[in-house]
């Protein structure tokens, strides 16, 4: 296995495949590289270097008992790029990965960094406040760390069977393959670092981050995202862009990298190469 040192001796876990020009994928919680598999493969196809890493407590990355917070997220992140030595990155982020690399930039530049694209990303805030009206009260986050604290395993097999991926929409067609892939995911990591996660992609404003990029961002979501509210994110990151582009998906849930993936790699693809 590829593993790096953060400085403050965190081990890391990695992919790193093929040659060309480099994407980054940061997944989302309490995911692990294994949930961009089908972009790696698509994108590994077309010619370009593909790397995906397990934030630290998550996948096969140590399960250290501190640091689970943004900031450490953005300083293992540039740990990992200044080991690889990348140049002109595309970095790709899900949800709290989302999160992770717009704080990445706003606390280390983009002088390794080309582009930027979010997926159903937490950025600039999901919390329900006077300035986000369409925000998440606090008692949902506080049903997620419950969740975990008290059958980790029974709630993520939830999670993933019905709001992560919109199964629980008339009509929905569940797939027992993904929603098994999600679990085996989630039960990788560290109940310590998953539960400290909560609270590092709900409490957040990323205002000010997003305010220091200036490289084009591509920002994708579906409007029926139960997850991480559609109006109170994608719509309003935009706005604070300097270079960003909204790209919204009528219908679609949180989880469009694995049930809309034809679509949303082409997109990914088009935004890359224009």
């Amino acid at each position: 296995m590829a593993t790096m040192t953060t400085p403050d001796g965190v081990e890391l876990f990695y992919k790193d495949w093929g040659s060309g020009r480099p994407i980054v994928f940061s997944h989302g919680w309490p995911l692990s590289a294994d949930d961009w598999d089908n972009q790696m493969l698509f994108f590994l196809g077309h010619g370009f270097r593909v790397i995906a890493h397990d934030r630290r407590g998550h996948g096969r990355s140590a399960q250290v008992s501190d640091g689970h917070d943004m900031n450490h997220y953005a300083d293992d992140l540039a740990a990992l790029l200044d080991h690889l030595d990348l140049r002109g990155a595309v970095l790709v982020g899900h949800s709290a990965g989302g999160g992770e690399l717009v704080r990445y930039l706003g606390r280390h530049g983009e002088s390794r960094v080309a582009k930027l694209v979010l997926i159903s990303s937490v950025v600039p805030s999901q919390q329900l406040t006077d300035a986000n009206p369409d925000g998440q009260p606090p008692e949902v986050f506080a049903g997620l760390k419950q969740g975990i604290a008290t059958n980790r395993s029974a709630f993520y097999r939830e999670v993933a069977a019905g709001p992560f991926y919109g199964y629980n929409r008339p009509g929905a067609e569940p797939n027992e393959a993904v929603i098994e892939n999600w679990w085996r995911q989630g039960m990788m990591g560290s109940a310590k670092a998953q539960f400290d996660c909560v609270d590092a992609f709900a409490q957040e404003d990323y205002t000010d981050d997003l305010k220091k990029i200036s490289v084009p961002v591509l920002v994708m979501q579906g409007d029926d995202d139960q997850i991480v509210p559609y109006r109170s994110t994608a719509p309003r990151a935009v706005e604070i862009l300097a270079n960003g582009t909204l790209k919204t998906y009528p219908g679609w849930p949180h989880g469009i990298p694995t049930t809309n993936a034809d679509v949303i790699n082409a997109d990914i693809l088009e935004f890359v190469e224009s």
